[in-house]
């Protein structure tokens, strides 16, 4: 790999590294902060999410810096390079955070496909942990949208466009159901 593409790929990366440390927090603040009588089922499935993307995150890291870059961790290097704002949600009933979360997952599964696109032939490498990352973060997103699903399939979240929404939208639907 030439030095331009692996500059490339590290800068790629470091944006990659700070959505999972954001969604590690994320999901983190929620498991802290959800309410409910599905309280105990959502705050449980959390903490392996949790793992699971802490381990994305250090592979990330380590990618990195096997390309020779040095993987930027703290918290003032991701608020000043992130491109999204702060999970919106604080002290919630479940579902509201799950409808929330759904977005979150989303934008980073969606950003990570575009990573997978931009590594094809660039770094198999590297394109090969990415999917392997969203093997993982799409099943969350899975377990996440199982519980804003009709049986029909329509999700209650269809077309929200920001977290408030999104949690709005699923504690709407929720309080509506028998």
């Amino acid at each position: 790999m030439s030095p331009s593409t692996g500059g490339d790929v590290i800068r790629l990366l470091s944006m990659r590294l700070h959505a999972l440390n954001d969604l590690a927090l994320t999901l983190k603040h929620i498991h802290w902060n959800v309410v409910g009588p599905h309280f105990i089922a959502v705050h449980e499935m959390l903490d392996p999410q949790v793992d699971s993307v802490r381990g994305m995150v250090d592979t990330t890291a380590e990618r990195i810096s096997t390309l020779g870059g040095s993987p930027q961790g703290t918290p003032g290097v991701l608020v000043a390079e992130r491109q999204w704002e702060d999970y919106a949600i604080g002290r919630a009933e479940a579902i509201e955070h799950l409808g929330a979360l759904d977005l979150v997952y989303s934008g980073v599964i969606e950003d990570h496909r575009e990573a997978v696109k931009v590594t094809d032939e660039s770094d198999l490498i590297t394109q090969d942990m990415l999917i392997e990352q969203l093997r993982s973060l799409e099943l969350f997103q899975w377990f996440v949208r199982a519980h804003l699903e009709s049986a029909g399939g329509a999700l209650s979240t269809a077309s929200a466009g920001s977290e408030r929404e999104a949690a709005n939208k699923a504690g709407k639907q929720a309080r509506q159901q028998p």
